[in-house]
């Protein structure tokens, strides 16, 4: 893995270079190195070793997907704040199978960083509201579903707030 700056350090060059290719002539090489540049340009605002976890989860490979995001050494530097939400995320997601106390710190710290799109965000109050139901903490449950609510726009956690909400009514 490149660090950040490196990867725009690299469009750059590839940039130049596709426009001294169109200078010298070379107008269809020059054209595919400037669409070339887009891929570290990508790569600086997605990080490839979270898109591959992301991709071992969506299997349900989760041993798979640590080894990925194993592989990005200090997150605090190699990672944009977007994704250093997304990679405490994924730690919360393959955490809360085993050990609720540390995926509840690493959902809380993605939360903080913050989550691009609203249905990872409420996902991740979601499991915060099973985790804080678990614990016994009925009134912050109770915020963050509805706050999980609010932010699932297409309906996909309906099911599991209302399976929920039954839950915290038994407590």
């Amino acid at each position: 893995m490149f660090h950040r700056f490196i990867k725009l350090v690299i469009a750059a060059v590839i940039i130049a270079y596709g426009v001294y290719n169109i200078f010298d002539d070379y107008i269809g090489t020059g054209i595919f190195y400037i669409l070339l540049s887009a891929i570290p340009i990508f790569l600086y605002f997605k990080n490839e070793y979270i898109l591959m976890a992301f991709f071992k989860l969506r299997k349900q490979d989760f041993p798979g997907a640590k080894v990925w995001l194993d592989k990005i050494k200090n997150p605090d530097t190699a990672l944009i704040k977007k994704q250093q939400g997304y990679y405490n995320y994924l730690h919360g997601l393959m955490l809360s199978q085993t050990n609720l106390h540390q995926s509840e710190k690493y959902f809380k710290k993605a939360i903080e960083l913050g989550l691009s799109m609203d249905m990872d965000l409420a996902v991740a109050k979601l499991n915060l509201a099973g985790i804080a139901m678990s614990k016994r903490r009925k009134m912050e449950a109770t915020s963050l579903l509805n706050e999980a609510k609010k932010l699932d726009k297409q309906n996909m956690l309906k099911d599991q707030i209302t399976m929920m909400k039954e839950q915290m009514k038994k407590i």
